[in-house]
């Protein structure tokens, strides 16, 4: 009888606490997990099998998922959160990026904006890391979007908090993302065309290359026709039928 072993669970709860993850561990191939973790959240007592419950993450169940992200929250274990989600994607994402863009701690912000990144809610991503501070985060995030507005916003918001280095960075890191006339406006209008000068350089370097293979290619494709053009018409001798 299935019942029997949720019974123990709840004897041994009761008088033998220390050996409870025994029991389960035993248990495990004839439990319900989900309802096993639900019980054991049910009397406030998860923190007390988490090693049963990290035993059987494998199977990515969004019940245990969530229960062991929560309690990695309450005991404020950032890396193992982060770890829980990159192994296990069987969660509420976004609701528990909303939970943490407000903690109290950086590193699980930091998480949240993380979150934000995996759903594709850039803007949400990348604005959370600059409250913060995140610089690195936030290039990183505004290039992986492949969204030029957000690229450019990123880079403006540099300027007017007179952050010049990150500027110069996100040049490099935000590269395909950014057009030359409006980083060129942006150097310009602030007086920092040093910052500015070594990606433009890179885009005159890269235009040029274009401008040359595509020069080339012409003059390919020119002595082609000439060659074609100075070839003699040859007809062919049509074929002679007699008549007998």
């Amino acid at each position: 009888n299935i019942e029997l072993y949720y019974k123990a669970l709840s004897h041994y709860l009761e008088f033998k606490p220390m050996l409870l993850n025994d029991l389960l561990l035993v248990l495990t191939p004839r439990l319900d997990h989900t309802r096993a973790v639900g019980y054991f959240q049910k009397v406030g007592q998860l923190s007390l099998v988490l090693p049963y419950v990290k035993s059987v993450q494998s199977h990515n169940n969004k019940v245990i998922n969530e229960a062991l992200n929560n309690s990695y929250i309450e005991n404020e274990d950032y890396d193992s959160l982060r770890e829980s989600i990159d192994n296990f994607n069987n969660f509420d994402n976004i609701a528990l990026a909303q939970r943490m863009e407000k903690h109290e701690l950086i590193e699980f912000r930091r998480i949240a904006a993380y979150l934000f990144k995996m759903n594709n809610r850039w803007k949400q991503a990348v604005e959370l890391c600059k409250k913060d501070h995140l610089y690195k985060d936030a290039m990183e995030y505004a290039a992986e979007s492949r969204n030029t507005e957000i690229s450019e916003d990123l880079m403006g918001w540099f300027l007017d908090n007179e952050n010049y280095e990150s500027f110069a960075a996100g040049t490099f890191v935000m590269y395909d993302m950014l057009r030359p006339d409006v980083i060129l406006e942006l150097g310009w209008r602030h007086n920092i065309m040093d910052f500015a000068m070594p990606y433009l350089i890179q885009c005159v370097r890269e235009y040029t290359l274009k401008v040359d293979k595509l020069e080339v290619s012409d003059e390919t494709r020119t002595k082609e026709a000439e060659t074609n053009n100075q070839q003699p018409l040859v007809l062919e001798t049509p074929l002679a039928i007699g008549y007998y």
